[in-house]
């Protein structure tokens, strides 16, 4: 971290805004499949009892009836976030019967594309939208890639932070563009440097052949471990490979992470912008909408990469038209497997990383970005999720390679003074804590999830999907033996009678014809009346 941006700390601290560094939100949306006893993705719809997937406020479907989202509230105190995520795993388990929650992002015991049910949401013209859009996914990616499931970690800085923070720079410009400007900075930073929480957390090293089932021509760039499973011997996370959320319409979108206006401008484009390939598909076909339009994107959400700014959607409202009227309220970090040795998913030492990795990114420069950027920071993340435990990779920084283990350093270190700030008066120092913990992975790679799952795998003899069904079970045994607090019971039982009343409501004043709902959508001119 350069004089500059150890100015800009100590200045936070000498002014008295200790606080305010700690007080940051932080919330996290998990998905998990749900499967049967024996492994296979379940075939049943959306439990009644756990409420309407399209107004549940904290228990939702992500692409797949099967597929599980949990949604936390943001809280300061991350022990309060991963407590609250328990309390919904709990209330979940005691209403699956049977099923099981699978552990791993990499789905398994699943047979082709037709295998993944496509969530359903209603009969209103937001739940059709919603359907469509996962239909439209079906046609351009296949299902499969749509099953896999990871973790999303929201991160907000303190309110209070950003007037002192502009006190500070000195900068002449309105609190509110203040504010979404240093949010980009701070994406920037993430998406040249983010390649590390790759490294780190990436626990899908290996994927069961099945997952190829409906694109066979994929398998043969990976190397057989047993008759059942694929893998590469030094993968991190396949997850976020090629084989994952990557394609080749997306490959060529150089989104414009530059300024806010920038950003919502370009991927209005991509929204806007015909694709042959998806135009062959038809939108309306035989009267079913195949998907919302034939465009590189069909919305926002269809673009995948590791970090995304946030504003909070009011309803019927497009992301970017949010952002653009009232600035970016959060980050998304999209970049986290489910850590198959957590319960959870997720543990509080790898939040607090993420928290001192995010105030890291948003305190160093950040000069903007050019298209060699881009393509160099998408090269670093595919070469890290492919090989990066590989012995002395190299990455691209800036135009000259590193060693991964030097660069990866060098961030750590940079990590050290925003991690000593976040310890201060807590004689535990949780984030000294994390980051020595993540400094021991650099140092011996067989410490990360993903060395560790292929050595479990090669230890015992067995298949990726035995191990990960077998650890599945353990959470869930976990979770059932966890005494769950009475009255959360009844508050989640509150939230699922509430979320049906809403959809009915939803539906019973749904005026617009589909088409027209859409095109109201699209066009976001009065989409409050949408």
């Amino acid at each position: 971290m350069d004089a500059r941006n150890l100015h800009r700390l100590n200045q936070l601290l000498d002014n008295g805004h200790q606080s305010f560094l700690t007080q940051g939100l932080k919330g996290i949306e998990k998905e998990s499949l749900r499967i049967t006893p024996e492994g296979v993705i379940s075939q049943m719809p959306h439990p009644q009892a756990l409420g309407s997937a399209l107004t549940h406020p904290y228990i939702t479907t992500d692409y797949s009836e099967a597929l599980l989202e949990f949604i936390t509230p943001p809280f300061v105190d991350i022990k309060e976030t991963l407590s609250f995520l328990q309390n919904i795993h709990q209330f979940i388990y005691n209403h699956l019967d049977d099923e099981i929650l699978l552990a791993s992002s990499m789905p398994c015991g699943i047979d082709g594309d037709e295998s993944i049910p496509i969530a359903e949401y209603g009969s209103s013209n937001i739940g059709q939208m919603k359907h469509v859009y996962r239909r439209g996914l079906a046609y351009r990616y296949g299902r499969t890639m749509q099953a896999i499931a990871g973790i999303h970690f929201n991160y907000s800085v303190s309110e209070k932070l950003w007037p002192a923070l502009l006190e500070i720079e000195k900068h002449p410009i309105a609190l509110h563009d203040f504010i979404s400007e240093s949010y980009f900075g701070a994406i920037r930073n993430f998406l040249h440097q983010g390649w590390l929480i790759l490294y780190l957390f990436g626990a899908s090293p290996a994927i069961c052949k099945a997952f190829f089932k409906s694109r066979p021509h994929l398998m043969g760039q990976f190397e057989e471990f047993d008759p059942c499973t694929l893998y590469h011997p030094y993968a991190t996370t396949l997850r976020m490979s090629d084989i994952g959320y990557k394609s080749k319409s997306q490959a060529s979108l150089a989104i414009d992470y530059n300024s806010l206006d920038g950003y919502v401008k370009s991927l209005g484009e991509a929204i806007t912008t015909p694709y042959p390939e998806y135009q062959k598909i038809g939108v309306v076909v035989d009267g079913q909408y195949r998907q919302l339009n034939g465009n590189i994107l069909q919305i926002e959400n269809e673009f995948y990469s590791l970090i995304r700014p946030k504003q909070i959607a009011k309803s019927c409202e497009k992301p970017t038209h949010a952002l653009k009227e009232r600035g970016v309220r959060y980050l998304e970090v999209r970049s986290l497997d489910l850590n198959l040795f957590e319960p959870l998913g997720i543990d509080e030492n790898c939040a607090n990383f993420l928290e001192a990795f995010l105030l890291t990114c948003l305190f160093q420069d950040s000069p903007p970005n050019a298209v060699s950027d881009y393509n160099e920071n998408n090269q670093n993340q595919l070469a890290v999720a492919n090989e990066g435990r590989k012995p002395g990779l190299k990455l691209q920084k800036r135009g000259h390679q590193i060693n991964l283990q030097d660069w990866a350093n060098e961030i750590l270190e940079c990590m050290e003074p925003v991690c000593a700030a976040l310890d201060h008066n807590n004689n535990l120092k949780p984030y000294s804590k994390s980051l020595a913990e993540q400094r021991q992975k650099i140092d011996n790679p067989d410490l990360t999830p993903s060395a560790r799952i292929l050595a479990g795998m090669k230890k015992e003899h067995i298949p990726f999907a035995p191990i990960a069904l077998k650890i599945s079970k353990q959470h869930k045994q976990f979770f059932q033996n966890l005494a769950f607090d009475p009255q959360m019971i009844e508050k989640f039982k509150k939230h699922t009678n509430e979320s049906f009343a809403m959809q009915r409501n939803i539906e019973a004043f749904d005026y617009n014809s589909f088409p027209d709902f859409l095109k109201c959508y699209f066009s976001q001119s009065q989409f409050a009346d949408c």
